[in-house]
């Protein structure tokens, strides 16, 4: 194995720039292999790659792309380690496999995850069964005081600034989920810019995908997820969605909106988001119409979900066929 490791690594470094047929743009290593949590390159080691995807593929271009894919998820199946404690339900939990999304507002990060949702089917599974989750950093902005809510009501609060956001909750709510643990999301008002009372209830899953515009800018964060994923898209067409989103789902009026996107969004999006494209493992154009770039991420998850390279089993803990208890008296919706 450890052979093996040694030649991907060298074939990655070699396979700096390659083209097929003109239509994978490039794909471009980054450091083939890094540890995770500080770990040797024997535990928590993995490929990264970050794939430009433009257009359709061609029979043997499919043949390098399943191969791609492959090596991707063998080496996520060597970074699987065992942890320490235990699941709520005592049997001890292999790590779930986290994936972070993000991108500039109204990039489609959603729309990314809803459609990987309906590709696997998990979108039609009732949420206590359900393999795969989702789950959104606009859960988390922070409580605003009396002030800070009265300058959002006008527009004048940057809620694209990481210090909007609770990222100790993120972080905690993260660290609950890898140890197996029912997690209670809050809920978040943009129109009244304060906390619902009432949560959602996610159950545990074998794969989480967790989106936001600042998902990878805080490092603590950002190396929890064992795979990264950027949609880029055309900031005219993220403005407009923003414009419709803003005023059609909260309420606000056409001038507010274009204005705190001047003042804020879009600063924050060059100073905050986009600077952490570099992080990312996978970069996807024009976000869930990209269905080449979605069915690759599709493939990897099924490969995670059904054994495969990560030796994982649907549903199953401690390696010996144990199923997963989950738990049928919690309801799903918000309370």
């Amino acid at each position: 194995m450890q052979k093996q490791k040694t030649f991907i690594k060298r074939s990655l470094n070699v396979l700096c720039y390659q083209r097929l047929n003109q239509r994978i743009i490039s794909i471009i290593p980054l450091p083939p292999f890094s540890a995770v949590g500080g770990g040797s390159e024997g535990v928590g080691c993995r490929a990264q790659a970050r794939v430009l995807w433009n257009g359709t593929l061609h029979r043997g271009e499919c043949g390098f792309i399943r191969w791609l894919g492959a090596l991707t998820a063998s080496m996520a199946g060597d970074s699987e380690i065992r942890l320490n404690g235990q699941a709520e339900n005592g049997n001890t939990v292999r790590q779930p496999f986290l994936i972070g999304v993000s991108g500039g507002t109204a990039s489609g990060k959603s729309s990314v995850c809803e459609k990987i949702m309906e590709l696997l089917g998990q979108n039609k599974i009732d949420h206590h069964q359900r393999q795969v989750a989702t789950l959104s950093q606009d859960s988390f902005y922070r409580e605003l005081t009396p002030e800070q809510k009265a300058k959002a009501l006008k527009g004048q609060f940057n809620f694209d600034h990481p210090d909007a956001f609770d990222n100790e909750l993120i972080l905690k709510t993260l660290r609950d989920i890898i140890q197996g643990k029912t997690v209670h999301i809050p809920v978040y008002d943009f129109v009244t810019h304060s906390r619902k009372d009432e949560f959602v209830t996610l159950y545990p899953a074998d794969v989480v995908l967790f989106e936001g515009i600042l998902m990878f800018y805080m490092q603590e964060i950002r190396d929890l997820f064992q795979m990264k994923l950027f949609v880029d898209t055309d900031p005219d067409t993220r403005l407009s969605r923003r414009v419709l989103r803003d005023i059609s789902e909260r309420g606000r009026e056409l001038e507010q909106v274009l204005s705190q996107y001047i003042t804020f969004v879009k600063p924050a999006f060059e100073e905050f988001c986009l600077p952490t494209k570099k992080y990312a493992d996978v970069i996807i154009p024009r976000g869930a119409d990209n269905l080449v770039a979605i069915n690759l991420i599709v493939q990897h998850i099924q490969d995670i979900l059904n054994g495969g390279f990560s030796k994982r089993q649907n549903g199953y803990v401690n390696g010996h066929g144990t199923p997963r208890q989950r738990r049928t008296s919690e309801s799903s919706r918000p309370h």
